[in-house]
């Protein structure tokens, strides 16, 4: 609203100069920028990752099977499973266990599990891809939608604050040519400048 109010005042101002003019219209480019450029920038920015990342979940949701495996023996935390952050937020046990993968190979190793007191014999699920190496846990649809949400108001956020920048320094540059001119003026006027009798 400034930058439309500014042009306003400046219409038919006698005192105004080009560089006002000029300063209103970047303040007004600048907001309509903001306004209409960066929401389509970010909504553009979400679609293509809302687009990437469901096809992420689907590929995730193909290669990624969810397998029963069975403890064989709990094994002893390592130092790094000792971390006090991590031990208050979630239990989790380290055991050798072994599975039966998607493609029918026997697999045994080393895995983590939320079973509490696990014993041997007692069973867990696990994911694992097609060969039966273990994995991540695939993304849900909703954490992928949210991401791409993020994405797109980040994508926003970052093209606003550009624009900013971008008139921010226009003005800047204007402000510095206004002060070169003003001390140039200031040099013709010369050192006498308000003495008595300047100029008899």
């Amino acid at each position: 609203m400034r930058a439309i109010g500014g042009l306003w005042r400046w219409r038919h101002n006698p005192l105004r100069r080009t560089t006002d003019l000029v300063e209103a219209w970047v303040a007004l480019g600048a907001l309509l920028a903001i306004l209409l450029v960066a929401p389509v920038i970010g909504s553009l920015v979400g679609s293509l990752a809302q687009d990437s990342m469901q096809r992420s979940v689907r590929e995730q949701r193909q290669s990624r099977h969810l397998v029963t495996a069975t403890v064989v023996r709990e094994l002893e935390r390592s130092p790094l499973d000792l971390d006090a952050e991590t031990a208050s937020r979630e239990t989790r046990t380290r055991v050798l266990a072994h599975w039966t993968a998607p493609d029918g190979t026997y697999h045994r190793a080393p895995v983590m599990t939320h079973l509490s007191t696990p014993e041997p014999g007692e069973h867990f699920t696990i994911w694992t891809d097609g060969h039966g190496r273990t994995a991540a846990r695939p993304l849900d649809p909703a954490t992928a939608t949210t991401h791409a949400v993020l994405a797109g108001f980040g994508a926003a956020l970052l093209t606003a604050g550009l624009v900013e920048g971008a008139r921010r320094m226009i003005v800047w540059h204007m402000v510095r040519r206004r002060y070169a001119r003003w001390d140039q003026a200031w040099d013709r006027a010369g050192p006498d400048w308000g003495r008595t009798g300047t100029g008899s």
